[in-house]
């Protein structure tokens, strides 16, 4: 048993289910872009397990490509100012089809704001894909295009989510015990 277990909650998604939301996403996906120029785009840190799996799955050519972006400080809670910390660069934004992976939508604003980046950039589409999204968090009107599950609103960890920086090698999403967090932000 990893040491970090013990700050578990609960299993809220054993790793069978992830496997099967990926299995589902991922035929969508074959579909949807069949006739497409495929560009996965993992949004750094905490999708890149999801990614890595899910690009294993889909059954097309592709590209991949990862951006940092992000609109949490130091806390459990967003700041509500997205930043850009590692961009995509290229030269052939209107060949492309951008495929946006995320590991979790809460507030929505990330996504929005990079959504709506991409398409300055000049992408010829830009969707959206997410493990988890957490409607009961969402500021900003948002809606990804394709959805492994809806959650309560739990602080999530596990399967690439974290809480500084650690839990996200746990092969499962599980909800944090509030004494972890609680404790470790009072003490900021």
């Amino acid at each position: 048993m990893n040491a970090l277990e013990n700050d578990i909650a609960t299993i809220l998604i054993t790793k069978d289910e992830i496997d099967e939301i990926e299995n589902r996403i991922a035929e969508q996906i074959s579909e949807d872009y069949a006739d497409k120029n495929l560009l996965l785009l993992c949004i750094l840190k905490g999708s890149v397990v999801f990614f890595s799996d899910l690009m294993r799955k889909i059954t097309l050519p592709m590209q991949i490509d990862f951006m940092k972006v992000t609109s949490y400080g130091k806390g459990s809670s967003s700041t509500g100012n997205v930043r850009i910390l590692l961009d995509l660069h290229r030269e052939d934004f209107s060949k492309v089809d951008v495929l946006i992976v995320e590991d979790i939508i809460d507030s929505g604003r990330t996504l929005s704001t990079l959504v709506e980046y991409l398409k300055m950039k000049g992408c010829r589409s830009v969707r959206t894909c997410t493990l988890l999204d957490k409607p009961a968090r969402r500021e900003v009107q948002f809606t990804p295009d394709y959805t492994g599950r809806l959650i309560p609103d739990e602080f999530v960890v596990g399967f690439g989510l974290d809480y500084a920086e650690k839990y996200r090698e746990l092969p499962y999403v599980g909800i944090l015990k509030p004494s972890v967090y609680t404790k470790n932000e009072s003490m900021d």
